[in-house]
């Protein structure tokens, strides 16, 4: 790779380099200029584990002052995936001192049903956030289950009001996923502002939240999806690269901007994600691992805004 610039000489040679450390640094040697950049690793499972003895820490408070934060999740059917990942946020909420409460619906359960219940929860005084598992059998209006949820109990941020909210800079619970994300960019100090973002896939609680999110951290946000033209070109012109469309390895390391901030945010039984990130430390500046980058913070975001929810109801 060869730069021109007025501070050097126009035959001299840049080599990059990059090593897992947190700042770059320069050696010059006459004519020849070895450049040695650092690349990111944006760490979710340290992340969320630090997050988690903050948790510990502030649930232990509100407990000392009659307030015990309690997550209900309410799982239909029985979906085995499902089943995993709604164990593995009460695993997690065991780990942190929160209470859960385990709601499962049979197959056959209707709408009606399932919004009864729903209102049940938003009813009960002792219930702080309620999660709605995703999917439901196909029998039930899963939309309109979900913006059942009290808005202050949508700690999941699956409603409409809360994604609007969030749109337009309101206070709302962030869908777990994105926000996840961003609290990513943000502990390992990214500067979103004013870069190009792109985010491949538009699903109502990833993809188009995560757009929301970027613009209003000042990105210029471009959504790429089924029907998108010269996807690869688009992608190639991303500065943050956000890979949420469900397929593995859609996006080809080829097509990876030189020095992009990539975030893959799928995970697949093949133990990889939506992005190729084969080789990724040549290519980006800063990626997250798959697994260990986005997917421990979904939940952690998820019992960090159950706390959230437990705070204001001391207030």
């Amino acid at each position: 790779m060869r730069y021109q610039t007025a501070l050097y000489p126009e035959d001299a040679n840049i080599k990059v380099y990059r090593i897992n450390k947190q700042s770059p640094y320069a050696e010059i040697f006459f004519d020849e200029i070895i450049i040695i950049m650092s690349i990111k690793i944006l760490d979710g499972k340290s992340l969320a584990s630090a997050s988690e003895e903050s948790i510990s820490k502030q649930v232990a408070n509100l407990n000392n002052d009659g307030i015990f934060p309690t997550l209900a999740t309410i799982l239909v059917g029985q979906d085995p995936a499902s089943e995993t990942y709604v164990k593995m946020k009460r695993n997690t909420c065991a780990r942190v001192g929160m209470k859960s409460i385990a709601v499962e619906m049979p197959d056959t359960t209707t709408t009606e049903e399932l919004l009864s219940k729903i209102n049940e929860l938003n009813n009960d005084t002792n219930v702080h956030g309620i999660l709605l598992q995703h999917p439901v059998p196909s029998q039930i209006d899963e939309r309109l289950c979900f913006d059942a949820l009290d808005i202050n109990k949508d700690v999941d941020g699956v409603t409409c009001l809360g994604f609007g909210n969030m749109s337009m800079g309101l206070p709302a619970f962030g869908s777990c996923t994105p926000q996840g994300i961003i609290r990513l960019l943000d502990h390992y100090e990214i500067n979103i502002s004013g870069l190009n973002a792109v985010v491949v896939g538009r699903s109502p609680i990833l993809g188009k939240p995560m757009a929301m999110m970027l613009l209003n951290k000042h990105a210029t946000v471009t959504i790429c999806h089924s029907r998108t033209q010269n996807i690869e070109d688009i992608i190639k012109r991303a500065d943050i690269l956000v890979g949420a469309v469900g397929i593995p390895k859609f996006i080809k390391h080829e097509w990876i901007k030189e020095n992009a901030v990539v975030i893959d945010a799928g995970y697949h039984p093949e133990k990889c994600g939506d992005i190729d990130l084969d080789n990724i430390e040549s290519i980006a500046s800063a990626y997250t691992p798959v697994p260990g980058g986005v997917g421990p913070m979904t939940i952690n975001t998820l019992i960090l805004q159950t706390l959230e929810a437990a705070i204001k109801t001391k207030s």
